[in-house]
């Protein structure tokens, strides 16, 4: 596939962070922003009059703190949290993580491999230091789930985690689709997990394309083979359109 011929003045963009656009990491703050991305992503917001936003499981201040100093719309914690392209933050409304927390951490301290993020509106289980203890780490955090109202389980790449059950980046998308600049676009959404598919399905839904990138089963109609070739497809986008202007 060729971002050079998807990407035109009249589509909008939504970009997964993690494991599409940098390279996934063995803790959430060791990932590496390559030099040149944040100038590239400047640009691409420039090309599409600033419908270019990121759709991350992470949170707002995270993405800002990577991305530094450009600010995007984002919407974070997988749609718990949003900023849009005015830069007005809305909020889904919180439940009690008391218990998954709780749950969280005990398993934890039996297995010092296992790392618990606390976000806002979620708490994440991350077991990328020990893959052997999925089927522990899923059942302990469902069965807290189970008996905390208004939260849902979402699992990725090495990571489970409890959430309000009315976020999603399906809806994230669908929000900023209905304002400007992203309204009347056609949306194209990238991403890597199985937490994008239902970005995947909105998009493609409304006329627009879902992009995964690496491998495994998606419902997405492109698919692009890492985190490296999605840079490299972005920046020639860049390149290709300055090219054009100066012709």
């Amino acid at each position: 596939m060729n971002f050079v011929d998807i990407l035109c003045p009249s589509c909008s963009l939504f970009l997964d962070f993690d494991g599409s656009l940098v390279d996934l990491a063995p803790q959430p703050e060791a990932v590496i922003v390559p030099s040149g991305l944040v100038g590239t992503l400047d640009a691409l917001s420039g090309y599409l009059g600033g419908a270019v936003a990121l759709i991350s499981g992470r949170p707002i201040e995270q993405i800002d703190a990577f991305l530094h100093p450009l600010k995007l719309p984002v919407a974070g914690v997988h749609g718990a949290e949003r900023r849009d392209a005015r830069g007005t933050v809305s909020l889904l409304a919180t439940y009690s993580l008391q218990h998954i927390e709780e749950a969280a951490l005990k398993l934890a301290a039996k297995h010092p491999q296992l790392r618990v993020e606390n976000k806002r509106g979620s708490i994440a289980l991350h077991y990328r230091q020990a893959p052997e203890l999925e089927s522990v780490c899923l059942e302990a955090m469902q069965a807290a789930v189970e008996e905390s109202p208004g939260l849902t389980l979402l699992r990725g790449k090495m990571v489970v985690e409890a959430k309000p059950g009315g976020a999603s980046k399906g809806r994230a998308i669908e929000a900023f689709l209905h304002e400007p600049p992203f309204a009347g676009r056609t949306p194209v959404f990238v991403g890597d997990d199985f937490t994008d598919e239902v970005g995947f399905s909105t998009v493609q839904r409304v006329g627009g394309l879902g992009v995964k990138v690496g491998e495994g089963s998606t419902v997405a109609w492109q698919r692009i083979t890492s985190p490296a070739a999605l840079r490299y497809q972005l920046q020639a986008a860049v390149a290709a359109k300055a090219a054009k202007v100066s012709a």
